[in-house]
């Protein structure tokens, strides 16, 4: 049995499975990825400051 390990072929998927940036110009992935990458670093700083109390 053959594992997939991602359907993105043009390579600019961040998540490595395609989401149709192949179809966008090279400025508006550049504007993509930066949204992407803030959104990550986000959720990334969120999920530190989620913390429950030990009562």
């Amino acid at each position: 049995m053959t594992e997939k390990t991602g359907t993105c072929g043009c390579g600019r998927s961040p998540t490595g499975d395609c989401i149709g940036w192949h179809k966008l110009s090279e400025e508006d992935y550049q504007v993509k990825l930066a949204e992407y990458h803030d959104v990550q670093t986000t959720d990334s700083a969120a999920g530190e400051n989620d913390q429950s109390p030990n009562e």
